[in-house]
């Protein structure tokens, strides 16, 4: 057996499992959104669940664009919920 993996998700550990993604994770931990549309803000978590969308983009230590669905969790990541494109620093 494996030990388990511990991250952060909005500030708060989360124990998952070795080899789990981060969708895996979160939903597992009750999360069901962890993102918002760049026009109307609206939440988004898993969709399709095997990277071809990109409702479920988080942004991993500081990464954003990161498919929960396709990023193993490694221990220590810091998760956070994306808003939009998550690309602020390029706004006009």
């Amino acid at each position: 057996m494996t030990d388990p993996v511990r991250f952060s998700f909005r500030g708060m550990e989360i124990v998952a499992e070795a080899g789990q993604s981060v969708g895996a994770a979160l939903i597992a931990a009750g999360h069901r959104s962890w993102r918002t549309t760049r026009r109307e803000g609206a939440p988004r978590g898993i969709f399709c669940g095997i990277g071809v969308c990109f409702d479920c983009l988080v942004v991993v230590n500081g990464e954003p664009g990161r498919r929960a669905c396709l990023t193993e969790v490694r221990p220590g990541d810091v998760i956070e919920p994306q808003e939009g494109a998550g690309r602020g620093d390029l706004a006009c």
